[in-house]
């Protein structure tokens, strides 16, 4: 605490102006040379700071970053920017004006609510965290949307807000906790201070099972770039279709209760969803928009003979199905003067890595191509191809 307000003073921020995208290399040499003018507690503290703000650019951008503060965790369990800014954006279609957000860390969350024109109470229980995230609402001028308030969430009356967004923590001591009751505070927890709301979220990890998921709540996942980020579930509107939403965009797909996809043989093209669909159970409706069937019932790949334009799959053109032969494989390449090689699995054993190492030791030309190691019809095969070319 004493050195975040160290860093908020005149020449804290001086020292972080300094030391801003200081090489990791030079970090010995740069402190040696401040401590002859500042304290040596500041200048480390300004360092950490920078090194902070570097790694928080992935997920908050350049220039938010670079006036945010942080904490190591913080970092670490933050919602990147462009996710938050989403779930803003859903909770104001839904006539939200007010969110209670619980475990709220530095407020990366609530910048996000109140950047929607939201009125935020944020609560951590943690001293330095909640003095984080106020800090993070003076440094990016929302002080008069988000009063944060240091204390324990399950204590904490919500009666007075249009909505609860819940964001339990997700490790433990011994790192990441897989059970939803694990969380801090419990999901079960949680779900009864949805329940409680006019309209409520609440984040969990995307591998959450689908029974975990209560009746009353709509399950969405959400992937950014390609990643799959989070799973969020809503309440307030009953029970809605399970959805997938991938970033940027946004693009949702929706849940129709589809039937599996029939397990049909390898066509031209195969389909590669996204993570959030999957996650979702949401493969069939991809299937039925590419018109296509699966390679395996228990593989989460699709193979259609036409190509067809989707924002929820990737399409790879097909040269080659083998059965799975580390030899063949090598000597294909060679043939074809393959330089650039990528290895995608899905029911495979073998790791890309080791294959890469065995079967392209040193690039025999310029050609690309990727290989996808799977089952068809229970088979271990080879599949090789090349990303479809766009409409």
């Amino acid at each position: 605490m004493n050195e975040l307000n160290a860093l908020r003073t005149p020449e804290g921020g001086a020292l972080l102006d300094e030391v801003r995208g200081t090489d990791p290399a030079r970090e010995l040499a740069v402190a040696t040379r401040l401590r002859r003018e500042h304290p040596a507690g500041l200048v480390s503290a300004a360092l950490g700071q920078a090194r902070l703000r570097q790694r928080a650019v992935a997920k908050f951008g350049a220039e938010d970053a670079g006036r945010m503060f942080f904490t190591p965790n913080g970092v670490e369990q933050s919602t990147r920017a462009s996710v938050a800014a989403y779930r803003a954006r859903r909770m104001r279609e839904l006539g939200v004006t007010s969110v209670a957000d619980l475990c709220c860390g530095i407020g990366g969350d609530a910048i996000a609510l109140a950047r929607a024109g939201i009125r935020v109470l944020a609560v951590d229980r943690d001293p330095l965290t909640a003095a984080v995230a106020r800090a993070n609402a003076e440094e990016l001028g929302l002080a008069d949307l988000i009063e944060v308030r240091e204390a324990d969430v399950t204590e904490v009356d919500t009666g007075g807000w249009d909505a609860v967004f819940v964001d339990p923590a997700r490790r433990g001591g011994r790192g990441r906790v897989f059970d939803p009751e694990a969380y801090s505070p419990p999901l079960s927890w949680a779900v009864e201070a949805a329940r409680r709301a006019p309209h409520a979220a609440l984040k969990v990890a995307p591998g959450i099972p689908h029974e975990a998921v209560p009746e009353a709540a709509e399950a969405e996942w959400i992937s950014d770039g390609g990643d799959v980020k989070e799973a969020v579930l809503w309440f307030g509107a009953g029970p809605g279709p399970v959805r997938a939403t991938l970033l940027p965009g946004p693009r949702t797909l929706t849940g129709r209760g589809l039937a599996d996809p029939p397990v049909r043989p390898v066509g031209r093209f195969l389909y590669e969803p996204d993570g959030a669909v999957i996650r979702a159970h949401l493969v069939a409706e991809v299937a039925e928009e590419v018109g296509g069937g699966l390679l395996d019932a228990t593989i989460a790949y699709i193979t259609a003979d036409e190509p067809r334009e989707t924002p929820y799959a990737t399409a790879y053109e097909i040269t080659d199905h083998l059965p799975f032969n580390v030899k063949k494989l090598k000597a294909l390449l060679r043939e074809r003067k393959v330089g650039v090689l990528t290895v995608k699995k899905r029911g495979s054993a073998v790791e890309p890595e080791e294959l890469r190492r065995k079967v392209l030791p040193k690039p025999h030309g310029t050609a690309a191509v990727t290989v996808f190691l799977t089952r068809v019809a229970g088979a271990p095969a080879m599949l090789l191809g090349r990303p479809a070319a766009r409409s």
